[in-house]
C-alpha cells in the first residue's frame, strides 16, 4: 500500500510532466531540504551538499520522464542524490578516506564536554566504518527510512540491508567496545 505522501508526489511528477512548472517547484519545495541533509551526511560541509543537490535536481529534471512509477519519485530521487553524493567522496578523500572535522569549542562544563566527547568517538567510529555500513546507518538512524526503502534507495535486497546494518553494528559495538 502506498503512501500518502508517495501518492501526492506521483500527482505532482504526472502533471510536471505534462508541463506544469508548478508541479516541479512544489517537489523541490518538499524535497530540497532532505537532499541537502542526505548529501551533508557524505559531505560535512553545507556548500558542497547544496552543490551536490543542485547537480542531483538537474539530472532529476533532465531525466524525469523515464520515471516510470511515478509514485517511486522519492527513491528514486534519493537514489540519484546518494549517487552524486558518493561520486563527491569519492572524488574528494583525503588521506583517511574522510573529512574528520572536530568541532572547536570553549571550556564546556564538564558533563557537556563527557558528552561532546563521546558523540566525537561515536562519529569517529562510525567514519571508521566501511562506506556501504555508513550508508545503511545513516539512512536508517538519521533519515529513519524503513529497509524497504534503503533498499530500493541504494538497489539492493533487503536482506543486503540487513546484513550491512548488522555488521555495522557490531563494528561499531568493537570499535567502542560497548
Amino acid at each position: 500500500m502506498r503512501k500518502q505522501s508517495d501518492i501526492l508526489d506521483g500527482f505532482l511528477v504526472i502533471d510536471f510532466q505534462n508541463g506544469n512548472k508548478k508541479a516541479l517547484a512544489l517537489l523541490v519545495k518538499r524535497w530540497h531540504d532532505k537532499f541537502c541533509y542526505q548529501a551533508f551526511g557524505y559531505t560535512r560541509n553545507i556548500a558542497d551538499a547544496q552543490d551536490i543537490v543542485q547537480d542531483s535536481w538537474q539530472v532529476i529534471m533532465a531525466k524525469i520522464d523515464q520515471l516510470r512509477d511515478p509514485n517511486s519519485f522519492k527513491s528514486w530521487a534519493m537514489r540519484i542524490v546518494v549517487r552524486k553524493s558518493i561520486d563527491w567522496v569519492r572524488n574528494n578523500k583525503t588521506n583517511s578516506g574522510h573529512t574528520k572535522e572536530l568541532i572547536q569549542e570553549g571550556q564546556a562544563e564538564p558533563d557537556q564536554e563527557s558528552y561532546r566527547l563521546n558523540i566525537e568517538k561515536i562519529k569517529a567510529a562510525i567514519y571508521d566504518l566501511p562506506e556501504k555500513q555508513q550508508q545503511v546507518l545513516q539512512l536508517f538512524y538519521i533519515q529513519e527510512y524503513s529497509l524497504a526503502e534503503i533498499a530500493s534507495i541504494l538497489e539492493v535486497s533487503s536482506g543486503t540491508v540487513k546484513s550491512r546494518l548488522f555488521y555495522a553494528r557490531e563494528q561499531l559495538k568493537q570499535i567502542l567496545k560497548l
